[in-house]
């Protein structure tokens, strides 16, 4: 059977499509994958970047092993170190053991304690709180990324000849453990350098200015921050490349803790630890190193995983106590202060909403009866009463009499008119004259004034002030008016 021409050709044509259609999707495919890859990198990628790691370790990554260690520890702990730096500035001259036992009473980490031996060290912690924080915070969330870069400055700085032995300090370079499975090798190299001091009880603290003594910085544009050292550690010392030692400092159970860099975490010389530790005394179980989220004091975590990992340790009242800076050394103080107020008989403030209430309560029913005996102090007595009823008794009996006598007063002017009004009627019958009427008084005006002046006299004592009457007493007035008012002559 032949095919005819015109169909064999699509075929052809739709074959060779096919084919390249596939190889299209195949290449987007990997374009896509490799473009979703650092996706998910930068999606893992922890809180800083290996260019920020080395900036901010360029200042310590050449100290001791057993001083890195102690620092790495202690900035974990930013506030502790802040009040650490404050001390170690009041107490200049205090140094090595003997610091430490001056602050063992503190409530800081031993780690932070074991600092204070160190002065210089200090000072220059103090010099930015900033980067103490950072520092603290990359070793909590990427501790092998941390390790790794003390590493390679290390490595940076003995290739720029500015590393090696001396009296000081020995430097030795041993060929990289196999790592375990949690841990990372140094990205930089197989081997790691150790730096120990040449003599276990006498440590020199090294200083060098990072923008030289690594040779050529690899990040320009983050070049590492150099804090001077103090002076007064370092006389005489001009640093131009290298590093530079100033005066030892004589240590036997002060520095307890040592790089562990097959792990890549501390471990903890336990019988050093508790020589100086007397206050803290831990197992030989605990010879690794793990933070303690209470002395914290309430400083957040900068990622989410030492947030979730370190915040769980504390339980709701406490982790609020932290947070605000609460601690043994604050509630230490305030019991003291309580102590004073109750010696000097001062009433203690209320520590929570509940208290303040009851407070509030109780004063409240010591001052009630107290009110209500003012208030029946005020009362006028019994014996007052009975004397201000008798004075009001006699006063209204007063009033009464003298009522009384303005009506008897009335009454005798009234009946003085009605006889004066019969006296001319019998003299004008007895004279002939049988009628009495309005006129009468006319014959004798002399009595008729008299009478007049009595009645006015009344009416005047009827229309005294009401006060010295008792209310409600009606006062009787004469029913008939005067003799002028009911006629005159015409």
């Amino acid at each position: 059977m032949r095919i005819p021409l015109f169909y064999a050709v699509s075929a052809v044509l739709f074959l060779s499509g096919s084919s390249c259609l596939a190889q299209s999707l195949d290449a987007s495919a990997t374009t896509n994958a490799a473009d979703t890859a650092p996706v998910t990198a930068v999606a893992k990628d922890a809180v800083f970047t290996q260019e920020q790691l080395d900036q901010m370790l360029a200042p310590i990554a050449l100290y001791p092993d057993p001083l890195l260690a102690q620092v790495l520890m202690a900035t974990t702990y930013p506030g502790e170190i802040a009040e650490a730096v404050t001390w170690s500035k009041a107490h200049a001259d205090a140094k090595g053991d003997d610091a430490v036992k001056q602050v063992a009473s503190q409530p800081w980490d031993p780690s932070v304690q074991a600092l204070v031996a160190f002065p210089q060290v200090m000072a220059t912690l103090g010099q930015d709180p900033v980067w103490v924080q950072r520092l603290g915070d990359a070793f909590l969330a990427q501790p092998d990324d941390v390790m790794g870069g003390v590493q390679r400055l290390r490595h940076q700085a003995q290739a720029a000849g500015n590393l090696q032995s001396n009296q000081y300090q020995n430097v030795t370079v041993q060929a990289a453990a196999a790592p375990t499975p949690a841990a990372a090798a140094p990205a930089s190299s197989t081997s790691t350098i150790i730096i120990q001091p040449s003599d276990p009880q006498v440590v020199y603290v090294p200083s060098y200015n990072p923008t030289t003594t690594y040779g050529t910085w690899p990040y320009p544009a983050s070049p590492p921050v150099y804090y001077p050292p103090p002076p007064a550690y370092y006389p005489g010392s001009a640093l131009m490349a290298g590093l530079a030692f100033g005066t030892g400092v004589a240590i036997i159970g002060s520095l307890w803790g040592e790089c562990d860099w097959g792990n890549n975490d501390i471990d903890i010389d336990v019988d050093r630890y508790n020589n100086i530790n007397r206050n803290n005394q831990i197992t030989r179980n605990q010879n690794k190193w793990q933070h303690n989220a209470v002395h914290r004091d309430g400083v957040p975590y900068r990622d989410s995983k030492s947030r979730e990992q370190y915040g769980r340790q504390l339980d709701g009242a406490r982790q609020r106590e932290a947070y605000r800076g609460d601690n043994a050394q604050r509630a230490q103080a305030r019991e003291k202060a309580r102590g004073s107020m109750d010696k000097h008989g001062i009433e203690r403030p209320a520590t929570s909403n509940r208290e303040a209430r009851d407070s509030a309560r109780k004063a409240q029913s010591a001052t009630s009866p107290g009110n209500r005996m003012q208030a029946g102090a005020d009362r006028p007595k019994a014996s007052d009463r009975s004397q201000g009823t008798a004075r009001n008794t006699r006063e209204n009996q007063q009033s009464r009499q003298q009522t009384a006598q303005v009506n008897q007063r009335g009454q005798g002017d009234l009946q003085g008119r009605q006889t004066a009004q019969k006296r001319p009627a019998a003299s004008t019958s007895s004279a002939g004259s049988a009628r009495n009427n309005a006129f009468a008084g006319v014959r004798s005006p002399s009595q008729a004034n008299a009478q007049a002046s009595r009645g006015q006299v009344s009416q005047a004592s009827a229309r005294r002030p009401s006060a010295s009457r008792p209310a409600g007493h009606q006062v009787s007035r004469p029913s008939n008016p005067p003799a002028r008012q009911r006629g005159g002559r015409r």
